[in-house]
Protein backbone atom coordinates (compact mmCIF):
# COMPACT_ATOMS: atom_id res chain seq x y z
CA UNK A 1 0.00 0.00 0.00
CA UNK A 2 1.33 3.78 -0.87
CA UNK A 3 1.12 6.08 1.84
CA UNK A 4 0.35 9.60 0.48
CA UNK A 5 2.62 12.05 1.34
CA UNK A 6 1.58 15.28 3.13
CA UNK A 7 2.31 18.73 1.36
CA UNK A 8 5.40 20.42 2.75
CA UNK A 9 3.28 23.23 4.35
CA UNK A 10 1.23 20.78 5.70
CA UNK A 11 4.06 19.09 7.50
CA UNK A 12 5.36 22.12 9.10
CA UNK A 13 1.55 22.82 10.35
CA UNK A 14 1.87 19.20 11.74
CA UNK A 15 5.20 19.63 13.07
CA UNK A 16 3.90 22.62 15.39
CA UNK A 17 1.21 20.73 16.09
CA UNK A 18 3.64 17.99 17.92
CA UNK A 19 5.63 20.29 20.19
CA UNK A 20 4.86 22.96 22.83
CA UNK A 21 5.66 26.46 21.76
CA UNK A 22 3.63 29.75 23.60
CA UNK A 23 0.44 30.64 22.46
CA UNK A 24 1.51 33.76 20.45
CA UNK A 25 4.54 32.01 18.76
CA UNK A 26 2.50 29.15 17.41
CA UNK A 27 -0.65 31.55 15.65
CA UNK A 28 2.44 33.58 14.36
CA UNK A 29 3.74 30.58 13.01
CA UNK A 30 0.62 29.70 11.16
CA UNK A 31 -0.47 32.52 9.78
CA UNK A 32 2.89 33.34 8.20
CA UNK A 33 2.54 29.43 6.83
CA UNK A 34 0.05 30.02 5.55
CA UNK A 35 0.52 33.23 3.71
CA UNK A 36 3.27 31.14 2.35
CA UNK A 37 1.39 28.36 0.57
CA UNK A 38 -0.84 30.15 -0.83
CA UNK A 39 1.35 33.23 -2.02
CA UNK A 40 -0.49 36.04 -0.91
CA UNK A 41 -0.38 39.33 0.08
CA UNK A 42 -1.56 39.14 4.08
CA UNK A 43 -3.08 36.90 6.10
CA UNK A 44 -5.18 37.53 9.28
CA UNK A 45 -6.23 35.31 12.44
CA UNK A 46 -8.98 37.31 14.13
CA UNK A 47 -10.81 35.94 17.49
CA UNK A 48 -14.37 37.30 17.93
CA UNK A 49 -15.26 39.62 20.88
CA UNK A 50 -18.49 40.35 21.44
CA UNK A 51 -19.13 42.75 18.60
CA UNK A 52 -15.41 42.93 17.61
CA UNK A 53 -12.58 40.74 16.10
CA UNK A 54 -9.67 41.13 17.60
CA UNK A 55 -6.55 40.14 15.34
CA UNK A 56 -4.19 37.58 17.20
CA UNK A 57 -1.52 37.02 14.52
CA UNK A 58 -0.92 38.76 11.41
CA UNK A 59 1.42 38.60 8.50
CA UNK A 60 2.19 41.31 5.91
CA UNK A 61 0.07 43.71 7.26
CA UNK A 62 1.34 47.40 9.30
CA UNK A 63 3.06 47.04 12.46
CA UNK A 64 -0.07 48.41 13.78
CA UNK A 65 -2.67 45.78 12.82
CA UNK A 66 -2.50 44.03 16.23
CA UNK A 67 -3.79 46.94 17.98
CA UNK A 68 -6.90 47.51 15.86
CA UNK A 69 -10.61 46.02 16.73
CA UNK A 70 -12.77 45.74 13.90
CA UNK A 71 -16.45 45.93 14.55
CA UNK A 72 -18.18 43.22 12.60
CA UNK A 73 -21.55 45.75 11.71
CA UNK A 74 -18.67 48.16 9.83
CA UNK A 75 -16.74 45.62 8.02
CA UNK A 76 -19.38 43.97 5.25
CA UNK A 77 -16.55 41.54 3.93
CA UNK A 78 -15.46 40.20 7.87
CA UNK A 79 -19.43 39.75 8.81
CA UNK A 80 -20.31 37.27 5.32
CA UNK A 81 -17.02 35.50 6.58
CA UNK A 82 -18.23 34.74 9.89
CA UNK A 83 -21.74 34.51 9.02
CA UNK A 84 -20.56 31.09 6.99
CA UNK A 85 -19.16 27.91 7.81
CA UNK A 86 -17.34 27.77 4.84
CA UNK A 87 -15.27 29.66 2.73
CA UNK A 88 -16.18 33.13 1.29
CA UNK A 89 -14.29 34.41 -1.49
CA UNK A 90 -14.37 37.93 -2.78
CA UNK A 91 -13.13 37.82 -6.25
CA UNK A 92 -12.18 41.10 -7.88
CA UNK A 93 -15.36 43.00 -8.95
CA UNK A 94 -16.42 43.31 -5.55
CA UNK A 95 -18.05 46.01 -4.61
CA UNK A 96 -17.77 44.97 -0.63
CA UNK A 97 -15.23 47.75 1.05
CA UNK A 98 -11.78 45.51 2.50
CA UNK A 99 -11.14 45.68 5.78
CA UNK A 100 -7.58 45.69 5.49
CA UNK A 101 -7.70 48.95 2.97
CA UNK A 102 -4.20 51.13 3.33
CA UNK A 103 -2.98 48.18 5.61
CA UNK A 104 -1.10 45.90 3.47
CA UNK A 105 2.50 46.37 4.37
CA UNK A 106 3.97 45.97 0.86
CA UNK A 107 1.15 48.95 -0.27
CA UNK A 108 0.70 50.64 2.47
CA UNK A 109 -1.40 54.17 2.40
CA UNK A 110 -2.10 53.12 -1.41
CA UNK A 111 -5.68 52.15 -1.96
CA UNK A 112 -6.31 48.34 -2.97
CA UNK A 113 -5.65 47.77 -6.17
CA UNK A 114 -8.24 45.19 -8.64
CA UNK A 115 -7.21 42.00 -6.01
CA UNK A 116 -8.73 39.22 -4.36
CA UNK A 117 -9.57 37.46 -1.09
CA UNK A 118 -11.02 34.93 0.86
CA UNK A 119 -11.82 33.52 4.25
CA UNK A 120 -13.28 30.87 6.44
CA UNK A 121 -15.59 31.37 9.63
CA UNK A 122 -13.77 29.09 12.50
CA UNK A 123 -15.53 27.50 15.20
CA UNK A 124 -14.69 25.27 18.52
CA UNK A 125 -16.57 23.04 20.57
CA UNK A 126 -19.91 24.31 18.84
CA UNK A 127 -19.10 27.79 18.91
CA UNK A 128 -17.76 30.38 16.30
CA UNK A 129 -14.10 31.83 17.51
CA UNK A 130 -13.51 34.28 14.26
CA UNK A 131 -12.23 34.90 11.49
CA UNK A 132 -9.06 33.78 8.86
CA UNK A 133 -8.44 36.21 5.74
CA UNK A 134 -6.64 35.80 2.93
CA UNK A 135 -5.66 38.54 0.45
CA UNK A 136 -3.78 38.69 -2.68
CA UNK A 137 -2.84 41.68 -4.69
CA UNK A 138 -2.78 39.10 -7.97
CA UNK A 139 -6.03 38.52 -9.51
CA UNK A 140 -6.94 34.93 -10.02
CA UNK A 141 -4.68 33.72 -6.54
CA UNK A 142 -8.05 32.52 -5.51
CA UNK A 143 -9.33 30.48 -7.37
CA UNK A 144 -11.30 27.08 -6.84
CA UNK A 145 -8.61 24.46 -6.48
CA UNK A 146 -6.93 27.44 -3.64
CA UNK A 147 -10.24 27.46 -1.88
CA UNK A 148 -10.46 24.16 -1.30
CA UNK A 149 -7.21 23.83 -0.01
CA UNK A 150 -8.02 26.42 2.56
CA UNK A 151 -11.65 24.55 2.94
CA UNK A 152 -9.12 21.18 4.23
CA UNK A 153 -6.52 23.55 6.09
CA UNK A 154 -9.39 24.77 8.39
CA UNK A 155 -9.39 21.79 10.76
CA UNK A 156 -5.76 22.36 11.00
CA UNK A 157 -6.10 25.69 11.77
CA UNK A 158 -8.99 25.29 14.18
CA UNK A 159 -6.52 22.10 16.10
CA UNK A 160 -3.85 24.74 16.50
CA UNK A 161 -6.18 27.31 18.04
CA UNK A 162 -7.30 25.03 20.51
CA UNK A 163 -3.36 24.01 21.26
CA UNK A 164 -2.92 27.04 21.80
CA UNK A 165 -5.87 28.11 23.93
CA UNK A 166 -5.32 25.06 26.26
CA UNK A 167 -1.47 25.46 26.50
CA UNK A 168 -2.48 29.05 27.70
CA UNK A 169 -5.00 27.93 30.92
CA UNK A 170 -2.53 25.54 31.38
CA UNK A 171 -0.15 27.79 32.37
CA UNK A 172 -2.65 30.31 33.71
CA UNK A 173 -3.20 27.43 36.19
CA UNK A 174 0.35 26.52 36.96
CA UNK A 175 0.74 30.37 37.67
CA UNK A 176 -2.74 30.75 39.49
CA UNK A 177 -4.89 27.85 40.50
CA UNK A 178 -8.39 27.93 41.00
CA UNK A 179 -10.03 27.81 44.58
CA UNK A 180 -11.77 24.53 45.17
CA UNK A 181 -14.93 24.54 43.46
CA UNK A 182 -14.36 27.44 42.02
CA UNK A 183 -15.81 28.61 38.33
CA UNK A 184 -13.56 29.94 35.24
CA UNK A 185 -12.67 33.48 35.18
CA UNK A 186 -15.00 35.27 33.77
CA UNK A 187 -14.19 36.71 30.09
CA UNK A 188 -11.81 40.21 30.67
CA UNK A 189 -13.46 43.09 29.38
CA UNK A 190 -10.66 45.49 30.43
CA UNK A 191 -8.33 44.89 27.72
CA UNK A 192 -4.82 46.11 27.90
CA UNK A 193 -3.17 46.39 24.80
CA UNK A 194 0.72 45.96 24.22
CA UNK A 195 3.45 43.33 24.77
CA UNK A 196 6.27 44.97 25.83
CA UNK A 197 8.34 42.88 28.33
CA UNK A 198 7.50 45.85 30.88
CA UNK A 199 3.30 45.16 30.88
CA UNK A 200 3.90 41.51 30.37
CA UNK A 201 5.43 41.71 33.70
CA UNK A 202 2.58 43.75 35.12
CA UNK A 203 -0.44 41.58 33.90
CA UNK A 204 1.65 38.29 35.42
CA UNK A 205 1.53 40.32 38.49
CA UNK A 206 -1.97 41.68 37.99
CA UNK A 207 -2.74 37.50 37.80
CA UNK A 208 -1.18 36.33 40.69
CA UNK A 209 -2.16 39.04 43.48
CA UNK A 210 -6.02 39.27 41.74
CA UNK A 211 -6.82 36.18 43.68
CA UNK A 212 -6.05 37.21 46.88
CA UNK A 213 -7.99 39.98 49.05
CA UNK A 214 -4.63 41.78 49.59
CA UNK A 215 -4.87 45.93 49.07
CA UNK A 216 -3.20 46.50 45.68
CA UNK A 217 -1.31 50.34 45.68
CA UNK A 218 -1.43 51.35 41.37
CA UNK A 219 1.81 53.72 41.09
CA UNK A 220 2.09 55.24 37.78
CA UNK A 221 2.35 58.53 35.98
CA UNK A 222 -0.63 60.69 34.27
CA UNK A 223 -1.96 58.97 32.18
CA UNK A 224 -0.79 55.15 32.38
CA UNK A 225 -3.87 53.82 32.71
CA UNK A 226 -4.10 53.22 36.46
CA UNK A 227 -8.25 52.90 36.11
CA UNK A 228 -8.19 50.32 33.32
CA UNK A 229 -5.63 48.04 35.59
CA UNK A 230 -7.45 48.65 38.19
CA UNK A 231 -10.86 47.33 36.35
CA UNK A 232 -8.58 43.90 35.18
CA UNK A 233 -7.76 43.39 38.52
CA UNK A 234 -11.53 43.21 39.74
CA UNK A 235 -11.94 41.06 36.30
CA UNK A 236 -9.45 38.82 37.51
CA UNK A 237 -10.50 38.37 41.28
CA UNK A 238 -13.10 36.46 42.43
CA UNK A 239 -15.34 39.81 43.35
CA UNK A 240 -16.10 39.75 39.67
CA UNK A 241 -19.64 39.45 40.34
CA UNK A 242 -19.85 42.04 42.22
CA UNK A 243 -19.43 45.71 41.92
CA UNK A 244 -16.13 47.62 41.12
CA UNK A 245 -16.90 51.35 42.80
CA UNK A 246 -14.68 54.00 41.47
CA UNK A 247 -13.81 57.16 43.86
CA UNK A 248 -11.78 59.79 42.23
CA UNK A 249 -10.77 61.16 46.03
CA UNK A 250 -9.12 64.40 44.07
CA UNK A 251 -12.72 65.51 43.56
CA UNK A 252 -14.08 64.89 46.89
CA UNK A 253 -14.41 68.43 48.87
CA UNK A 254 -13.02 67.75 52.03
CA UNK A 255 -16.19 68.24 53.58
CA UNK A 256 -18.02 65.69 52.37
CA UNK A 257 -15.07 63.13 51.75
CA UNK A 258 -16.12 61.66 54.98
CA UNK A 259 -20.01 61.29 54.21
CA UNK A 260 -19.35 60.13 50.51
CA UNK A 261 -17.27 57.53 51.50
CA UNK A 262 -19.04 56.20 54.14
CA UNK A 263 -22.27 57.31 54.01
CA UNK A 264 -24.61 59.59 57.00
CA UNK A 265 -27.44 58.94 58.89
CA UNK A 266 -30.56 61.62 58.46
CA UNK A 267 -30.15 64.60 60.28
CA UNK A 268 -25.99 64.53 60.58
CA UNK A 269 -25.79 67.82 58.76
CA UNK A 270 -27.15 70.44 57.70
CA UNK A 271 -28.77 69.00 54.16
CA UNK A 272 -28.67 65.35 55.49
CA UNK A 273 -32.67 64.98 54.61
CA UNK A 274 -32.46 61.38 54.44
CA UNK A 275 -29.75 58.23 55.05
CA UNK A 276 -27.58 56.91 52.98
CA UNK A 277 -24.76 55.04 52.36
CA UNK A 278 -21.36 55.41 51.05
CA UNK A 279 -19.15 54.52 48.98
CA UNK A 280 -17.69 51.45 51.04
CA UNK A 281 -21.24 50.00 51.57
CA UNK A 282 -22.02 50.44 47.66
CA UNK A 283 -18.76 48.03 47.18
CA UNK A 284 -19.58 45.80 49.80
CA UNK A 285 -18.82 42.23 48.26
CA UNK A 286 -16.62 43.85 45.73
CA UNK A 287 -13.83 46.07 44.96
CA UNK A 288 -13.71 49.89 46.06
CA UNK A 289 -11.04 51.91 43.64
CA UNK A 290 -9.85 54.68 45.45
CA UNK A 291 -8.48 56.95 42.47
CA UNK A 292 -5.71 59.98 43.56
CA UNK A 293 -5.39 58.50 47.09
CA UNK A 294 -2.72 60.83 47.90
CA UNK A 295 -5.09 63.74 47.66
CA UNK A 296 -7.16 62.70 50.82
CA UNK A 297 -7.47 64.68 54.28
CA UNK A 298 -5.34 63.43 57.14
CA UNK A 299 -8.66 63.46 59.32
CA UNK A 300 -10.03 61.09 56.01
CA UNK A 301 -7.12 59.11 56.17
CA UNK A 302 -7.48 57.91 59.67
CA UNK A 303 -11.46 56.91 59.61
CA UNK A 304 -10.39 54.97 56.03
CA UNK A 305 -7.24 53.34 58.46
CA UNK A 306 -9.92 51.99 60.70
CA UNK A 307 -11.81 50.74 58.03
CA UNK A 308 -9.01 48.59 56.28
CA UNK A 309 -7.83 47.54 59.69
CA UNK A 310 -11.19 46.59 61.11
CA UNK A 311 -13.05 45.89 57.93
CA UNK A 312 -16.01 47.98 59.44
CA UNK A 313 -17.17 51.83 58.87
CA UNK A 314 -19.35 53.51 60.96
CA UNK A 315 -21.80 56.72 59.10
CA UNK A 316 -21.47 60.08 59.61
CA UNK A 317 -23.80 60.96 62.87
CA UNK A 318 -24.15 56.91 63.59
CA UNK A 319 -23.77 55.30 66.96
CA UNK A 320 -22.44 51.72 65.81
CA UNK A 321 -20.14 50.57 63.23
CA UNK A 322 -21.09 48.42 60.33
CA UNK A 323 -19.01 45.61 59.02
CA UNK A 324 -18.56 46.01 55.31
CA UNK A 325 -16.17 43.06 53.30
CA UNK A 326 -14.18 45.11 50.82
CA UNK A 327 -11.11 44.63 48.45
CA UNK A 328 -9.21 47.84 48.28
CA UNK A 329 -7.72 48.81 44.66
CA UNK A 330 -5.58 52.08 45.65
CA UNK A 331 -3.92 54.87 42.76
CA UNK A 332 -2.39 57.71 42.84
CA UNK A 333 0.46 59.52 40.36
CA UNK A 334 2.35 61.17 43.44
CA UNK A 335 5.32 59.30 45.52
CA UNK A 336 3.02 58.27 48.73
CA UNK A 337 6.78 57.84 50.68
CA UNK A 338 7.58 61.42 49.91
CA UNK A 339 4.05 63.28 51.39
CA UNK A 340 4.94 60.72 54.48
CA UNK A 341 7.83 62.17 55.16
CA UNK A 342 6.34 65.61 54.81
CA UNK A 343 3.73 64.61 57.17
CA UNK A 344 1.24 65.21 54.80
CA UNK A 345 0.22 61.34 54.56
CA UNK A 346 0.19 59.16 56.99
CA UNK A 347 2.54 56.05 57.60
CA UNK A 348 0.29 53.24 58.94
CA UNK A 349 -2.11 54.23 56.00
CA UNK A 350 0.46 53.69 53.19
CA UNK A 351 1.62 50.54 54.73
CA UNK A 352 -1.35 49.18 54.40
CA UNK A 353 -2.14 50.57 51.45
CA UNK A 354 1.56 49.03 49.84
CA UNK A 355 0.63 45.51 50.72
CA UNK A 356 1.38 45.30 47.02
CA UNK A 357 2.37 48.02 45.08
CA UNK A 358 2.41 47.87 41.32
CA UNK A 359 4.27 50.19 39.08
CA UNK A 360 2.73 51.08 35.46
CA UNK A 361 5.69 51.83 32.97
CA UNK A 362 5.01 55.25 31.19
CA UNK A 363 4.50 54.69 27.87
CA UNK A 364 8.16 56.04 26.68
CA UNK A 365 9.38 52.81 28.10
CA UNK A 366 6.71 50.45 26.65
CA UNK A 367 8.94 50.48 22.92
CA UNK A 368 6.71 49.23 20.14
CA UNK A 369 3.23 49.00 22.36
CA UNK A 370 2.60 52.91 21.39
CA UNK A 371 2.03 51.78 17.79
CA UNK A 372 -0.20 48.53 18.87
CA UNK A 373 -2.23 51.33 20.80
CA UNK A 374 -2.25 53.85 17.75
CA UNK A 375 -3.64 51.18 15.62
CA UNK A 376 -6.84 51.00 18.87
CA UNK A 377 -7.13 54.55 18.25
CA UNK A 378 -7.21 55.00 14.68
CA UNK A 379 -9.79 52.25 14.04
CA UNK A 380 -12.00 53.69 17.38
CA UNK A 381 -11.39 57.37 15.18
CA UNK A 382 -12.08 55.56 11.55
CA UNK A 383 -15.14 54.19 12.98
CA UNK A 384 -16.24 57.60 14.63
CA UNK A 385 -15.65 59.59 11.69
CA UNK A 386 -17.16 57.44 9.26
CA UNK A 387 -13.53 57.13 7.51
CA UNK A 388 -12.45 54.58 4.54
CA UNK A 389 -9.42 53.91 6.41
CA UNK A 390 -6.83 55.56 8.85
CA UNK A 391 -3.50 55.05 8.82
CA UNK A 392 0.12 56.66 9.70
CA UNK A 393 2.77 57.03 7.45
CA UNK A 394 6.52 55.98 8.18
CA UNK A 395 7.95 59.19 9.75
CA UNK A 396 4.32 59.53 11.57
CA UNK A 397 5.11 56.02 13.59
CA UNK A 398 8.80 57.09 13.91
CA UNK A 399 7.49 60.19 15.71
CA UNK A 400 5.40 58.15 17.50
CA UNK A 401 8.52 56.02 18.97
CA UNK A 402 10.72 59.42 19.32
CA UNK A 403 8.12 61.23 21.04
CA UNK A 404 8.63 60.99 24.99
CA UNK A 405 5.10 61.05 25.87
CA UNK A 406 4.83 62.87 29.41
CA UNK A 407 1.10 63.14 29.24
CA UNK A 408 1.26 59.04 28.34
CA UNK A 409 -2.16 57.04 26.68
CA UNK A 410 -4.19 59.21 27.14
CA UNK A 411 -1.85 61.58 25.33
CA UNK A 412 -1.71 59.09 22.45
CA UNK A 413 -5.48 58.93 22.02
CA UNK A 414 -5.38 63.10 21.97
CA UNK A 415 -3.01 63.57 19.76
CA UNK A 416 -4.24 60.66 17.10
CA UNK A 417 -7.90 62.26 17.27
CA UNK A 418 -6.74 65.83 17.05
CA UNK A 419 -4.59 64.60 13.62
CA UNK A 420 -7.56 63.15 12.18
CA UNK A 421 -10.03 66.27 12.59
CA UNK A 422 -7.03 68.16 10.93
CA UNK A 423 -6.53 65.73 8.25
CA UNK A 424 -10.39 66.09 7.12
CA UNK A 425 -10.48 69.97 7.63
CA UNK A 426 -7.59 70.14 5.12
CA UNK A 427 -9.22 68.27 2.93
CA UNK A 428 -9.20 64.60 3.09
CA UNK A 429 -12.49 62.92 2.71
CA UNK A 430 -14.60 59.83 4.18
CA UNK A 431 -13.85 57.99 1.20
CA UNK A 432 -10.50 58.08 0.86
CA UNK A 433 -7.64 56.13 2.24
CA UNK A 434 -6.07 59.20 4.91
CA UNK A 435 -3.00 58.95 5.79
CA UNK A 436 -1.75 60.79 9.10
CA UNK A 437 2.04 62.38 8.59
CA UNK A 438 4.39 63.51 11.46
CA UNK A 439 3.45 66.85 10.77
CA UNK A 440 -0.38 66.48 11.84
CA UNK A 441 0.59 65.09 15.22
CA UNK A 442 2.19 67.74 16.24
CA UNK A 443 4.83 66.86 18.68
CA UNK A 444 7.91 67.76 19.41
CA UNK A 445 10.53 64.37 19.05
CA UNK A 446 13.42 65.56 20.77
CA UNK A 447 15.27 63.46 22.84
CA UNK A 448 13.24 61.33 24.97
CA UNK A 449 13.92 62.07 28.73
CA UNK A 450 15.99 58.95 30.35
CA UNK A 451 13.38 55.97 32.02
CA UNK A 452 12.09 57.00 35.50
CA UNK A 453 12.27 60.87 34.94
CA UNK A 454 8.57 60.95 35.77
CA UNK A 455 7.68 63.98 32.86
CA UNK A 456 4.35 64.46 33.46
CA UNK A 457 3.25 68.26 32.77
CA UNK A 458 3.48 68.62 28.52
CA UNK A 459 5.80 71.91 29.30
CA UNK A 460 9.41 72.28 29.85
CA UNK A 461 10.95 74.25 32.12
CA UNK A 462 14.56 75.70 31.22
CA UNK A 463 17.22 74.90 33.63
CA UNK A 464 18.01 77.89 33.37
CA UNK A 465 15.04 79.20 35.35
CA UNK A 466 15.55 77.02 38.38
CA UNK A 467 17.64 77.17 41.36
CA UNK A 468 19.49 73.59 41.63
CA UNK A 469 20.92 74.71 45.36
CA UNK A 470 17.03 75.05 46.68
CA UNK A 471 15.62 71.86 48.63
CA UNK A 472 13.70 69.58 45.89
CA UNK A 473 10.31 70.02 46.63
CA UNK A 474 11.24 73.97 46.04
CA UNK A 475 12.18 72.48 42.74
CA UNK A 476 9.21 70.76 42.19
CA UNK A 477 7.10 73.25 43.21
CA UNK A 478 8.57 76.05 40.79
CA UNK A 479 8.69 73.91 37.88
CA UNK A 480 4.99 72.85 38.27
CA UNK A 481 4.20 76.77 38.58
CA UNK A 482 6.06 77.24 35.38
CA UNK A 483 4.24 74.68 33.43
CA UNK A 484 0.68 75.89 34.73
CA UNK A 485 1.16 79.17 33.67
CA UNK A 486 2.79 78.51 30.26
CA UNK A 487 -0.33 76.29 29.66
CA UNK A 488 -2.67 78.79 30.87
CA UNK A 489 -1.12 81.79 28.57
CA UNK A 490 -1.52 79.33 25.11
CA UNK A 491 -4.94 78.15 26.60
CA UNK A 492 -6.02 81.90 27.04
CA UNK A 493 -6.58 81.26 30.64
CA UNK A 494 -9.00 78.60 30.23
CA UNK A 495 -8.93 76.00 33.40
CA UNK A 496 -9.93 73.11 31.26
CA UNK A 497 -8.13 73.37 28.20
CA UNK A 498 -4.78 73.80 30.34
CA UNK A 499 -5.76 70.57 32.28
CA UNK A 500 -5.91 68.49 29.10
CA UNK A 501 -2.73 69.93 27.46
CA UNK A 502 -1.30 68.92 30.53
CA UNK A 503 -3.26 66.03 30.81
CA UNK A 504 -4.33 66.11 34.21
CA UNK A 505 -7.87 66.37 35.35
CA UNK A 506 -9.25 69.51 36.03
CA UNK A 507 -9.96 69.28 39.41
CA UNK A 508 -6.64 67.91 39.95
CA UNK A 509 -5.25 70.97 38.41
CA UNK A 510 -7.33 73.35 40.35
CA UNK A 511 -6.25 71.77 43.63
CA UNK A 512 -2.51 71.43 42.83
CA UNK A 513 -2.83 75.66 41.70
CA UNK A 514 -3.95 76.17 45.29
CA UNK A 515 -1.34 74.21 46.91
CA UNK A 516 1.31 76.24 45.05
CA UNK A 517 -0.69 79.62 45.90
CA UNK A 518 -1.84 80.36 42.22
CA UNK A 519 -5.81 80.78 42.84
Amino acid sequence: MVIPTLPFWQQLLLADLAVELPAAVRLQRLVETVRAHFHCGAVALLQLEAEHLRPVATSGLVRDALGRRFAVAQHPRLAAILARRDVTCFHHDSTLPDPYDGLIDERAGEPLPVHDCMGTSLWLEGQVWGVLTLDTLTVGTFDDQAQQHLLGLTAMVEAAIRLARLEAEVRALRLHPSPAGGSHPARDEAEIVGQSDGITRLLHELQVVADTDLPVLLLGETGVGKELFAHRLHALSRRRGKALVHVNCAALPESLAESELFGHVKGAFSGAVSERPGRFEAAHGGSLLLDEVGELSLPVQAKLLRALQNGEIQRLGADRPRKVDVRVIAATNRQLDVLVKNGSFRADLYHRLSVYPLHIPPLRERGADVLLLAGRFLEQNRARLGLRSLRLSGPAEQALRRYAWPGNVRELEHVLSRAALKALSRGATRDEIVTLDADLLDLDTGPAPPPGSGAQGGAETSPAAIDTHAPLRDIVDTAQRTAIRQALARCDGRWAQAARELGIDASNLHKLARRLGMK
